[in-house]
């Protein structure tokens, strides 16, 4: 089978330090591998045993890391096993061939958006104006694409994001809850659309995927089948369809089992 593998990369694949969730005694967790610094500090981790298996599925699948980071963000990380062919960041914005954006898809991209959804502008003035400087740490915009906050989670009031979800999804627009980001993204900017793309450039017969997010929502439905860890927005709403696996596995754990999952969905005629 001519596989493409299409993960998302923070939370499915890789882990930072607080999203291990390592529920074992110390005595008995699993070796880490750092696949990202930032700043000259230890940042994301897999297990050396999905390191391990990751290098084997790339060798063997079209596998393409699929991400909401932006480019800079993504070139951070350095998974093993061979460089991949294709990338895609900034939630479907970019598509990276051999590390390099491809100028066609940036273009398609930007004429959807532009006759999809309201402009960026008035949805990050919205954000900025409404956002309480009592649990707002920073302001971002992504490649010019999206918006998102960093916030103290605590302190987030639970109906700040869904007045701001009712208000964007008028507007042609997603919003996602993911640890301390709330992300405001286009609804034509989506990762599934890039990865059809790269499945139409290689031929791929089958496409299979794992994400945890809301954001990855349109990756798994597009997939033949799929994955999702048993933490994430995903898992808390109950998100399921008939083609996607909903592993009970949760942190670094669930990374794990993913790669797995993938392996054995590869070897599948």
């Amino acid at each position: 089978m001519n596989a493409l593998v299409a993960s998302d990369l923070d939370r499915t694949l890789i882990y930072s330090a607080a999203a291990l969730d390592l529920a074992m005694p110390d005595a008995e967790a699993p070796r880490l591998l750092c696949v990202e610094t930032y700043e000259r500090r230890p940042l994301s981790y897999m297990t050396e045993t999905a390191a391990a298996l990751l290098a084997d599925l790339a060798a063997h699948t079209t596998f393409v890391p699929t991400t909401t980071r932006t480019r800079e963000q993504y070139g951070r990380i350095h998974l093993p096993g061979p460089a991949p062919e294709f990338a895609i960041c900034a939630n479907g914005g970019h598509l990276l061939v051999r590390g390099e954006s491809d100028p066609d898809w940036q273009r398609a991209v930007a004429r959807r958006l532009a006759a999809q959804c309201a402009p960026l502008a008035e949805i990050r003035g919205h954000l900025v104006r409404t956002a309480d400087p009592a649990w707002l740490l920073k302001e971002r915009v992504a490649e010019d694409l999206f918006a998102y906050l960093v916030v103290e989670r605590p302190l987030l009031p639970d109906t700040w994001v869904k007045d701001l979800t009712g208000w964007a999804a008028e507007r042609g627009w997603t919003v996602s809850l993911q640890g301390r980001k709330i992300y405001a993204v286009p609804k034509p900017l989506t990762k599934g659309a890039a990865v059809a793309e790269v499945a139409r450039r290689t031929g791929a017969s089958a496409v299979l995927a794992a994400g945890d997010s809301l954001l990855d929502a349109d990756l798994l439905l597009a997939a033949d089948r799929g994955w999702r860890p048993g933490h994430g927005e995903l898992a808390d709403t109950g998100w399921q369809v008939p083609h996607v696996t909903a592993l009970a596995e949760r942190g670094v754990a669930a990374g794990e089992e993913i790669v797995r999952a993938f392996l054995r969905g590869a070897a599948t005629p």
